[in-house]
């Protein structure tokens, strides 16, 4: 949900209104001119010192904001509903988009170029960008939205040829939902591994109870790891893989990374060595390595997309015993 709660005071403290949608006009909500914090949830908002969305313009990114320096003059707020994914601005060093063109598709300090101080008008192809009067985000400050063609900064108050920063705004965090596709389950490979070896001789002419241990237990451990599928790919915010009832995965940002769980299984061993045998005991761990596909379902801003991971783990949980008896010679 996009939403966007604002206070009295600083710090969060006294009235307080949350909201999902524009407000033309702040007064109407009994709440114009008295803003001193704010949180944003999701999507970015714009806050203006007058209302129906004019005058002095501030922008407030998913995040908590103790202070702001709009401090009690903020008289409306807009909810920033453009795709903020690839943002692109085209910059001109003369008025009505004529002249030396620069394309920027990221966060640039002109200061550092050959294009500080020269724009004089601009087209925003996508995103939403604040462009400023200095470099480090300094200085006056203009917001321009997707679509916005400024034709002259001469029109625009204090801005022809002072252009030194842009910044292309940042979407909220997305919701990832995950669903592993167990019908699609591949086995990789399977073995057995012996983790344990008793043997027990029985020499004599009677039934013998075995001498060692008849009962142990052993740990088995389960290795977890989530890759995405496309080379380069990468998921901004962490979410939980869930396996099983007790196990969850933690994914961060398309981290590889595994996680292992620990069980312990009791083996019961036979109890009893037939006259004049040996009975040899192989507890046996059977090792297997799956792979999974995994739907990942990404929604942010209202839209949504889909991803392909994969699920591995390599197991030994599964912990059997194999015994054998074979016959040994009478002693004379």
């Amino acid at each position: 949900m996009n939403k966007i709660i604002v206070y009295e005071h600083g710090n969060f403290q006294g009235l307080y209104r949350e909201f999902t949608s524009d407000v033309p006009d702040l007064h109407s909500m009994d709440f114009g001119d008295c803003i001193s914090s704010v949180k944003v949830i999701g999507q970015p908002w714009l806050a203006y010192s007058d209302s129906a969305y004019k005058g002095h313009t501030h922008a407030f990114e998913e995040g908590e904001y103790s202070s702001i320096g709009q401090n009690d003059t903020i008289s409306s707020l807009q909810l920033v509903n453009e795709d903020l994914e690839h943002p692109q601005i085209v910059l001109f060093n003369k008025p009505d988009f004529q002249g030396t063109s620069k394309t920027i598709t990221e966060e640039t300090n002109l200061t550092y170029g050959h294009f500080n101080d020269k724009a004089s008008s601009h087209i925003v192809h996508n995103g939403v960008w604040i462009l400023y009067e200095h470099g480090n985000r300094k200085g006056w400050k203009y917001v321009a939205r997707e679509g916005d063609k400024c034709s002259n900064y001469e029109t625009v108050f204090h801005f022809n040829k002072k252009c030194s920063h842009v910044y292309p705004l940042k979407g909220g965090r997305a919701t990832i939902t995950s669903k592993i596709l167990w019908d699609s389950k591949k086995v990789e490979s399977e073995r057995d591994v012996v983790i344990d070896e008793v043997k027990g001789v029985n020499s004599t002419d009677f039934e013998q109870t075995f001498t060692t241990t008849t009962s142990k237990i052993y740990e088995s451990a389960t290795s977890h790891s989530f890759k995405l599928k496309a080379l380069g790919l990468k998921v901004d915010e962490s979410f939980n893989l869930s396996i099983d009832p007790s196990t969850n995965l933690l994914v961060e940002n398309g981290s590889i990374d595994s996680t292992v769980t620990i069980d312990k299984v009791e083996v019961t061993m036979p109890a009893n060595i037939p006259p004049h045998s040996e009975l040899s005991i192989h507890v046996i761990k059977k090792m297997a390595t799956i792979s999974v596909p995994v739907e990942l379902t990404i929604t942010k801003n209202g839209k949504s997309k889909t991803e392909c991971g994969e699920y591995r783990s390599i197991s030994g949980r599964n912990i059997s015993v194999r015994y054998a008896v074979k016959p040994v010679q009478k002693k004379v």
